[in-house]
This record gives C-alpha cells, structure tokens and sequence, in this order.
C-alpha cells in the first residue's frame, strides 16, 4: 500500500525528471530513498547459515528476505522534515562556504520538499 505522501512524491519526481530540474529531482529521490530506508528491518540477531565457498553469501532460497516495517502517514512525514532539515543545513554550510551555487540548489530543494509536505496536508486535512 502507497501512502499519500508516497504517492506525492513519486508524482513531483516524474515532473521534476521531466522538466530536468536537478534540484528537486535530488532532493525528491532523496526523499523517497529516506522512506524506503526507514522501512528496512534491521538485520543483527537473524541467523543465517553462510557458504563456505563465498565468503559472507547466504544459503537457502528466500533467507536474507524479511518483511518490510510499514510506516504511519506521522512516522513517513517525520522523515521527510528530517530531510528538509538537512537541506536547510547543507545550505547554511554552503553559504558559508562561499558555495552560492550548490546553497541555492539546497534552499530549492527544501523549498520543494515543503511544498509537497503542505499540499499533502492540505488533501488530508
């Protein structure tokens, strides 16, 4: 199941791949990326029987699957704020850094992480 905010993402990114604006298209997959990342299950304390042929491959068919955590609308918006938070950072360190051009491409892809936060808040509200 595709959360909204999921959803709104995936869309913006096709536009954004469209209209070949870097920005957003960093920042989006990024965005996505953090989501999917935040879905994955932690692998330590699963035992796993190993081959002794290569090193560190797992044998048996489907052993290293498991299920993925499925996140709250909270939990995946939460995530998503952390990477506007992040932009806002790498801005301020780029400005200070007399990087104008990578500040502004990180303020622009803060700005567009917060837009589609607002719209997708705006349709669940």
């Amino acid at each position: 199941m595709t959360s909204m905010l999921r959803s709104a993402l995936r869309s913006r990114l096709t536009t954004a791949m469209r209209e070949r604006d870097r920005a957003a298209v960093s920042a989006l997959r990024n965005a996505v990326a953090a989501i999917e990342n935040a879905e994955a299950v932690p692998t330590e304390g699963r035992s796993v029987t190993t081959s002794a042929e290569v090193a560190g491959a797992a044998v048996g068919l489907g052993v290293t699957e498991a299920e993925r955590r499925r996140l709250d609308h909270g939990t995946e918006r939460s995530v998503v704020a952390a990477e506007v938070s992040s932009l806002v950072e790498a801005e301020t360190a780029y400005a200070a850094a007399g990087d104008g051009e990578r500040a502004r491409s990180a303020a622009a892809g803060a700005a567009f992480l917060r837009s589609v936060l607002a719209e997708v808040d705006g349709a669940e509200g």
